[in-house]
């Protein structure tokens, strides 16, 4: 699925900078993957829309997830379809494996607390990766971290964070083990794009 080694690429004529962070599970940051005019487009398009965020399959509020967020479909702006399809082709996964693009919106001491992506059901078509797009640079706080592979991604308006769980071997799968560290000062904006294992929708 993910075949980028490193230094340059380009998608769909967008040009990029390339930094895994590690090899197995892989984690990887991309830069400019999203220009201000879509990072702003986005954030507008979310606004109206957030509630709070909800966490596992039975979607409960709960005090380890203090975030709002909303889902967006492509049929909410042309921005949103392209976005999508940009994700999905960095990625290299059809755009019927992936949710709808999900904006979040986390205010000072707001955090999500560490969690995996992936669900722990086993008859579900399950999440394999995880790409978050920061839409907004953050006075303070507001760090991805992945405590287990030491690991910690300052939010950069643009740049997109991605990383894989799909292995055989559930130990590589737990080194995914993420959090959203508390806001600080400011606030901050970010998108996600969950892929499935299998199709998703049409």
């Amino acid at each position: 699925m993910f075949s980028y080694s490193g230094g340059s690429l380009e998608v769909n004529g967008r040009q990029m900078n390339l930094k895994r962070l590690s090899e197995e599970p892989v984690v990887a940051v991309f830069e400019n993957v999203l220009d201000d005019e879509e990072c702003n487009a986005i954030i507008e398009l979310s606004r109206g829309e957030l509630k709070r965020s909800k966490v596992g399959t039975d979607k409960q509020e709960h005090a380890m997830r203090t975030s709002r967020g909303a889902f967006l479909d492509n049929h909410h702006s042309h921005v949103v379809s392209e976005v999508e399809n940009r994700l999905c082709a960095i990625i290299g996964m059809p755009l019927s494996h992936a949710e709808n693009l999900h904006i979040l919106h986390y205010r000072p001491g707001e955090e999500y607390k560490a969690h995996m992506d992936s669900f722990t059901k086993p008859d579900v078509n399950n999440r394999i990766a995880t790409m978050v797009v920061y839409l907004n640079n953050v006075e303070e706080g507001g760090e991805t971290l992945f405590p287990k592979l030491g690991i910690s991604i300052p939010p950069k308006r643009g740049t997109a964070l991605y990383f894989e769980y799909f292995y055989n071997d559930p130990k590589i799968n737990a080194l995914t083990l993420h959090a959203g560290s508390p806001v600080i000062s400011g606030e901050k904006w970010a998108s996600t794009l969950w892929v499935r294992r299998q199709k998703f929708r049409t």
